[in-house]
């Protein structure tokens, strides 16, 4: 098994911080948002690992049945990330999304990068996508379709600000 690796964010000042609460109605104003804007996606795609909690709430909050994930690994710690994005395998049944409309999600578009490799690698397999993130930020190369909030400081999402539960790390009582 692979741990990937926890990006401390403690000795940050400057950083906006996401809690369990806010999430939740974070993600229902930005389903909110896709529904008054008519678009009606038929599968909801989370780019993981960041967009799989909000995937998982639009997917709900939306009624969307059909979900699925593609694995994009580029950040390695805070402000710190490999040189270009790179798709993980499981790789996506690209075959399925053919014509079908398509609603991605991810945590942050920061540099926009992700979401531009993912949402062009999905369009040339013929889908018509949209895209909605918790955060955008100034930098992104990439202008979601669907945006919670702007912000150019660090984010400290609820289910990253810990680091992983591991065997050696647990306390002894």
């Amino acid at each position: 098994m692979t741990t990937a690796y926890h990006a401390d964010s403690s000795e940050l000042v400057d950083k906006e911080v996401l809690t369990w609460e806010t999430f939740g109605s974070a993600c229902r104003e930005l389903a909110t948002s896709v529904v008054d804007s008519g678009f009606e996606p038929e599968i909801l795609i989370a780019v993981a690992r960041g967009g799989l909690l909000p995937g998982g709430a639009l997917s709900y909050a939306l009624g969307v049945k059909l979900t699925d994930a593609i694995n994009v690994e580029f950040y390695t710690d805070v402000h710190e990330t490999l040189p270009d994005p790179v798709l993980l395998a499981p790789l996506l049944d690209t075959e399925s999304i053919k014509d079908r409309r398509l609603l991605v999600v991810d945590d942050v578009a920061d540099s926009g990068r992700t979401l531009a490799l993912v949402l062009d690698l999905l369009r040339e397999h013929g889908a018509e996508c949209r895209s909605a993130v918790l955060y955008c930020k100034s930098a992104s190369e990439v202008a979601p379709d669907f945006v919670w909030r702007q912000t150019d400081q660090w984010i400290v999402f609820p289910w990253s600000a810990q680091p992983p539960v591991t065997s050696a790390g647990r306390d002894v009582g």
